[in-house]
C-alpha cells in the first residue's frame, strides 16, 4: 500500500528527450518504475533507452496510445505552465513537476486552474515522489530508502535525501515519500499529505520536513493538533536564517515578522508533534 505512486502507476515523461529528462528516466526505469512514453512536440515517433520507451508529441496523444495516468515534467521553467496544462487537459490525474524558476505568475494561473479541476499537482521545484519498492516519479535517489511503515513529506529536496538515510540507517523504511517543493505557490501542500497518510493503513509515523517562510507548518500543525492520530516527527530548516533573506527556496524567507522557524516550531511542538534539532535525531524520535 502507499498514496500517489505504487506498481500501477504509467508514468509519462514530458521533456524525455532533454538531458535531464532523459537521464532521470533512465534512473526511474531501472528503479522499477513503469514509463510507458515520453513526450517532446516534434519528436514523436522516436524511441528512447534502446527502444524501451515510445515518444510522443503530445500528452493527448501519449495518453490514448498508453494509458497513462502520471506525469513528470522536466522541461524548462518558461514552458512548465503550458505542459502542466496539456497534461491536465489530456486527463491526467497526477502531474509531478520537477522544474525550478517557474514564475510565479505562471504558478498563479496553473493553481486557478487546477482548483476548478480534479487535477493533483506536486510541484514545482520538487524532487518529487517515491514509493519504497514500487515506484518512483522524479529525482529522489533510489538506493537511500528501503520500504517500511514511515511516510516523509518534506519542502526541501536534500533534507529529504539526508532524512531518508537516516531512517534506512537506522533500520527504519518508508511507505512513501513526497517532496512537495518549497516554492510560494505550490500545487501539494503538507496538509494534503498528511491527509492522505492518516488514511493509508501501512503508514503508521510520519516526518514533516519545512522550512522557514510562508505559513503550511502552521496549518500543518492545526491538522496534526485536530486530526493525526499517527505519531509525527518534524525538523524545520533554516533556524539561523536572517530576515529578509532568501534561502534556498522561492518560499523560504522570513517577511513581516512571519515565517520565522521559532513560531513553526512552537506550532508543531504545540500540536504535539516530536521536533528534532538536526534531521539525524529523526529516526531515534520515530522509535521513542
Amino acid at each position: 500500500m502507499s498514496i500517489l505512486v505504487n506498481k500501477n502507476t504509467r508514468l509519462l515523461v514530458q521533456g524525455i528527450t532533454g538531458h535531464e529528462g532523459l537521464f532521470h528516466t533512465q534512473q526511474m526505469v531501472q528503479y522499477g518504475t513503469n514509463v510507458v512514453a515520453g513526450v517532446t512536440p516534434g519528436k514523436g515517433g522516436e524511441w528512447v533507452l534502446d527502444g524501451k520507451v515510445p515518444v510522443f508529441d503530445s500528452v493527448k496523444t501519449a495518453v490514448e496510445v498508453t494509458g497513462a495516468n502520471t506525469s513528470v515534467i522536466f522541461v524548462p521553467a518558461r514552458s512548465s505552465a503550458d505542459a502542466i496544462f496539456e497534461a491536465a487537459d489530456a486527463g491526467i490525474p497526477l502531474i509531478v513537476c520537477i522544474t525550478e524558476g517557474v514564475p510565479v505568475a505562471d504558478m498563479m494561473r496553473v493553481r486557478k486552474f487546477l482548483d476548478q479541476h480534479s487535477v493533483r499537482l506536486v510541484g514545482p521545484n520538487c524532487p518529487g515522489l517515491l514509493t519504497a519498492g514500487e515506484a518512483k516519479v522524479g529525482i529522489i535517489p533510489g538506493k537511500i530508502t528501503i520500504p517500511g511503515n514511515v511516510g516523509v513529506v518534506s519542502r526541501s529536496g536534500t533534507l529529504t535525501y539526508e532524512v531518508l538515510a537516516a531512517l534506512r540507517m537506522a533500520g527504519l523504511g518508508t511507505s512513501t515519500c513526497v517532496g512537495i517543493g518549497g516554492d510560494p505557490i505550490s500545487g501539494t501542500n503538507f496538509v494534503d499529505v498528511l491527509e492522505l497518510f492518516e488514511a493509508d493503513p501501512h503508514t503508521e509515523k510520519v516526518v514533516v520536513i519545512g522550512e522557514i517562510g510562508g505559513s503550511d507548518e502552521e496549518r500543518a500543525a492545526e491538522f496534526i493538533a485536530t486530526s493525526m492520530t499517527k505519531p509525527v516527527a518534524a525538523f524545520i530548516a533554516g533556524q539561523s536564517a536572517p530576515p529578509g533573506k532568501r534561502m534556498g527556496h522561492a518560499g523560504a524567507i522570513i517577511e513581516g515578522g512571519s515565517g520565522s522557524a521559532e513560531e513553526k516550531i512552537q506550532a508543531l511542538e504545540n500540536a504535539g508533534a516530536r521536533m528534532a534539532r538536526h534531521p539525524e535525531e529523526i529516526p531515534n524520535l520515530l522509535k521513542d
